[in-house]
């Protein structure tokens, strides 16, 4: 009978749960469960860095601007220094002082050492300064009202005319209404076509209304229209409405700029487009076309369609540089 009850108790001992085995399974699924964890966090983390997340970085911003052409006086004519077109140039989102326009004439008090008296009152002694700029208007805007406030300047006087135009006109209502000149968001290329024909009409009455107020000449620095998509044209991912044209509408609008300053002399192109290339919602995208290792930050502001105050920065590099490359040619 002792035989039978040991052997008994070897068999149910022998289907009993072993607890060191039940206590490794439980960490298997533990540790699992913590490596999906931890996979879902790293996946999380690396979509909010490359797709959500827009560092601002620090510092300046943009090419540099060699200071030799800053070193001596460009003339001593009196010169106006005009700014019109719409919120970039009227400085949308900076501080005061902070706007590259207000940069472009003098320097903030805590200016960047590389741009320490880089400024046009440094080589034009006898500097005006007005801005005309409005922020949210239109290129049909600035030729209707803008033109009208720029007024004639005595013929002694030398023009340095500052225009940022065109933006608003492929942006405005962001697909809230239906396209339309003036607010095309949303719009085919095909509807687009001969709203764009106008702009270009318009752009040459804007260039044409800004020389016959200044009888003593005038230089005129037109900039293009930046794309903060950084060319993909994928706008949903900033949280506007897809728009499947909205990329080649704006480089039609950038080719009429560009046809614009080839056809004048005193007309000169500042190219937005390309410098702001890499720095929209794509910059911390390292596998971009257009990505800067250097600096893989956002340059625009919180509203998307105006720069922060590095993009600022960056835009007033660009226009000193070519400001200094016409404007050094006359005494």
């Amino acid at each position: 009978m002792l035989g039978i009850e040991a052997e008994m108790n070897s068999v149910q001992s022998a289907f009993q749960p072993n607890p060191t085995a039940k206590l490794r399974s439980r960490s298997r699924r533990v540790l699992g469960l913590l490596a999906v964890g931890c996979a879902l966090v790293c996946i999380g983390f690396l979509y909010s860095h490359f797709w959500i997340s827009r560092p601002v970085g620090k510092g300046p911003a943009g090419p540099t601007v060699m200071r030799e052409p800053f070193n001596k006086p460009w003339t001593s004519r009196p010169v106006i220094l005009v700014g019109m077109g719409d919120s970039v140039t009227a400085g949308f989102g900076a501080r005061k002082n902070y706007s590259y326009f207000d940069r472009l004439a003098i320097n903030p008090v805590d200016e960047s050492q590389d741009l320490s008296g880089i400024c046009l009152r440094t080589v034009l002694p006898n500097l005006q300064v007005t801005n005309l700029a409005l922020s949210g208007s239109t290129s049909i805007q600035h030729l209707q009202k803008q033109m009208g406030r720029l007024g004639a300047v005595n013929s002694n006087t030398l023009g340095i005319i500052i225009v940022t135009t065109g933006g608003n006109d492929i942006i405005h209502d962001y697909g809230r209404t239906s396209p339309r000149e003036g607010a095309m968001y949303g719009a085919t290329l095909a509807e687009a076509k001969p709203w764009i024909a106008n702009f270009e009409q318009r752009l040459d009455s804007i260039i044409a209304r800004i020389k016959a107020s200044f009888p003593g000449g005038c230089q005129i620095f037109l900039a293009n229209i930046y794309d903060p998509t950084d060319g993909v044209g994928d706008c949903h991912h900033a949280g506007l409405p897809a728009w499947k044209d909205g990329t080649a509408i704006l480089l039609a609008y950038n080719e009429v700029i560009s046809r614009c300053t080839a056809k004048y002399g005193d007309v000169h192109l500042v190219n937005l487009h390309d410098a702001f290339l890499g720095h929209g919602i794509h910059c911390a995208q390292f596998w971009s076309n257009h990505h800067h290792r250097d600096d893989p930050h956002y340059w625009y502001h919180e509203n998307l369609e105006d720069p922060n105050e590095r993009g600022y920065d960056a835009i007033r590099r660009l226009f000193l540089i070519e400001i200094a490359k016409v404007m050094n040619q006359f005494k």
